[in-house]
């Protein structure tokens, strides 16, 4: 196997606010990438639809995209990985619903900009800017695009769902907490979900 780096994907990504982060959240991102390096973390969430979600939920079941169900207390497996050879970074996402289970994958792609773009099925994507803030993983939004033939498109998703931002924060030595919302520029809340994980496998490095 072809390891790209030695370096952690998201130690050039933070950039020097990577020395800031707990030890904790350095080893939650510590996927180097093109490695076979996995984090696996296990959590309890909510997931909160407004009614203008769940008019929509089947369309994004569809695309792949979020989590078309609603609940309280959800326990969650997320596995982050990388792929061989390529520089990227996945979210493999198994949220387990009383009467059935939800996977929902997506893999993350840094830009030369310095934002990163979240596809999802169909060439579909969430763009946004993801870095340190304090004791704060943020991510912010910079619009969805669709790639065709290699090139982005921008979508105007924003007047149909929203804005999305989600943020992690370190709550232990092995625990962090998390929280991610959708919200309409007129119509306010879209759709969220969070929760408290514990981290049960580090990356192998």
């Amino acid at each position: 196997m072809t390891v790209l780096s030695e370096q952690p994907l998201f130690q050039s990504i933070f950039g020097t606010a990577w020395d800031t982060m707990s030890p904790m959240m350095q080893r939650r991102y510590g996927i180097r990438p093109g490695s076979d390096d996995q984090v696996t973390v296990k959590g309890v969430l909510y997931v909160k639809l407004s009614p203008l979600a769940r008019l929509l939920s089947p369309f994004l079941k569809i695309a792949g995209a979020l989590v078309p169900y609603e609940g309280e207390n959800i326990p969650v497996t997320v596995r982050f990985y990388s792929t061989p050879g390529r520089r990227d970074f996945h979210f493999d996402r198994t949220f387990n619903f009383p009467a059935r289970s939800y996977r929902f994958h997506s893999r993350m792609e840094p830009l030369a900009s310095g934002d990163m773009i979240e596809f999802m099925r169909f060439g579909v994507g969430w763009r946004f800017w993801y870095g340190v803030e304090g004791s704060k993983v943020v991510l912010k939004h910079r619009g969805y695009v669709w790639r065709i033939f290699g090139l982005l498109i921008p979508l105007p998703f924003e007047y149909v769902l929203g804005h999305g931002y989600a943020e992690e924060e370190a709550t232990s030595d092995t625990g962090f907490r998390m929280h991610f919302a959708v919200t309409h520029p007129w119509l306010g809340y879209t759709y969220g979900y969070g929760g408290n994980f514990t981290v049960t496998g580090w990356p192998h490095v």
